[in-house]
């Protein structure tokens, strides 16, 4: 790792894994994320195998999970990672990236809100997505059991148990009850 406290996105990359530590990278700045409780992680995974269904029939582009990280940012380094992420097929290069973080932001950025999970980060990280191009960010809160739905320009809609979600221009076509998120 480099000798100043600042590390880059090579050097975040070129930790060693099974630590029990995941890490995010903003500003240079190594961030510890807390592993995800169960009910996180199965809402994760039940988002995905419903948007991952979709997108593949469709042929709409790439859905990335978990821990996948995006640069950002560079000089200070910024690669973060959301809980699932989605690129629309117009917006992947022919030549695909070097094995290392996907360069740029995703089309959709989905946060799923731990229990012990803090607002301020958060918000914190959905400000950032919208601010390098995300299209849209999703925040799940497993506990209120809602989905909201964050884009460019400060439109936030709320989506709760008995309604739908919608792909809306990000993912065309996509429809899914929200009470599927939390089963």
């Amino acid at each position: 790792m480099s000798t100043t406290s600042q590390v880059t996105a090579a050097e975040l990359l070129a930790l060693p894994s099974g630590m029990g530590q995941r890490y995010e990278l903003v500003l240079g700045e190594l961030r510890v994320m807390s592993p995800s409780g169960w009910r996180q992680g199965n809402v994760v995974g039940n988002l995905h195998g419903l948007l991952a269904s979709y997108v593949r029939q469709n042929d709409l582009g790439m859905l990335f999970g978990a821990e996948t990280g995006f640069r950002l940012a560079r000089n200070p380094d910024t690669a973060r990672a959301p809980d699932v992420a989605f690129i629309a097929k117009r917006n992947i290069p022919e030549q695909l990236p070097s094995d290392s973080f996907w360069p740029g932001a995703p089309d959709l950025a989905v946060e799923v809100l731990s229990p012990n999970g803090r607002t301020v980060e958060v918000d914190e990280k959905t400000e950032a997505w919208l601010e390098v191009a995300t299209l849209a960010a999703w925040i799940v809160d497993p506990q209120l059991r809602t989905l909201t739905i964050d884009e460019p320009g400060n439109q936030v809609n709320v989506r709760s148990t008995g309604q739908a979600l919608d792909g809306g221009q990000v993912v065309p076509g996509f429809s899914s009850a929200i009470d599927e998120l939390f089963c």
